[in-house]
């Protein structure tokens, strides 16, 4: 399973991030489509739940999303 980052652009200041797993560009890509124009809920990586209505959005970005250990181990 690959890490995408979708990012939900509101505005250009406000937007919402999300992480998803899937196996790949493609997937991800037909996740989101198949989302259009209805709630999403998710809780991002602070703990913070979010409910989303994809519909409400103006820009919709997907990247491959390749974290980082900042632990330094």
């Amino acid at each position: 399973m690959k890490e995408f980052k979708v990012t939900y652009f509101f505005d250009e200041e406000h937007y919402i991030r999300r992480f998803i797993y899937v196996e790949s560009q493609e997937r991800a890509e037909q996740l989101i489509h198949s989302e259009r124009d209805q709630y999403v809920s998710f809780t991002d990586s602070r703990g913070i739940y979010h409910e989303l209505h994809t519909g409400k959005v103006r820009v919709i970005q997907i990247s491959e999303y390749h974290r980082v250990d900042k632990s330094g181990k």
